[in-house]
């Protein structure tokens, strides 16, 4: 299966899932997140001038110099296709670009009311690696948690896979529209149908993208 089959797929399985939770009124929380990776997506804006409308983009800029550069163009990129940009923990960036909200680590979830409260209709999300984590994002307002990782990932900061059942148990219990992250692919998604997520988040199978002519 070629890019754009594998994005096709993984954006049909995403819209198939099956959950009741409700989505933020600020925003349509995506069912379908592109995640950046300093060394695996360099070029982030060459993939997001790709991606079906309504998707939701996370950019970590993890304070690089050039963090700023791309976030602006991302920004500019979202305004055009209707996607949902979040600035990954920086909040002054995601003000300055006008992004949609902002996304925290796990260890930051502490700070989404104080933010919250400067930026009533930001969109916030966060990590969530444990079931108590993503009760924590629910309790401190968050809009939705992205729990990882799922299945194997090539992330190097990514632990020991959940597994479907375990991941499925933090997303029932949660209380709060959770979307899946590591390892999920086009292969891997057919495997979160019925287990209560609201959404799906990769980083690789949005890479070649990249590399892609002309317009989506």
């Amino acid at each position: 299966m070629g890019t754009s089959g594998n994005l096709l797929a993984l954006e049909r399985a995403g819209r198939a899932l099956g959950c009741s939770s409700p989505g933020p009124k600020r925003h349509a929380l995506p069912r379908l997140w592109f995640v950046t990776d300093l060394d695996r997506t360099p070029d982030p804006a060459a993939i997001a001038a790709h991606l079906p409308r309504g998707t939701g983009v996370i950019f970590r800029g993890f304070g690089r110099s050039d963090a700023p550069f791309k976030a602006m163009a991302l920004a500019r990129i979202a305004r055009a296709r209707g996607l949902i940009l979040l600035i990954g923990l920086d909040e002054a960036l995601a003000a300055q670009v006008g992004a949609d909200g902002v996304h925290l680590p796990e260890r930051a979830l502490g700070q989404a009311r104080r933010i919250r409260m400067r930026h009533p209709r930001w969109l916030i999300t966060g990590a969530a690696h444990s079931l108590r984590a993503a009760r924590r994002a629910k309790g401190r307002g968050l809009d939705a948690a992205l729990v990882s990782p799922v299945f194997a990932s090539r992330s190097p900061s990514a632990g020991r896979p959940l597994g479907v059942m375990r991941f499925s148990a933090i997303a029932r219990r949660a209380g709060l529209p959770v979307i899946a992250l590591g390892g999920v692919n086009a292969r891997t998604a057919r495997r979160l149908a019925d287990t209560g997520a609201w959404g799906l988040a990769a980083v690789d199978v949005f890479a070649p993208l990249a590399g892609r002519q002309g317009a989506a």
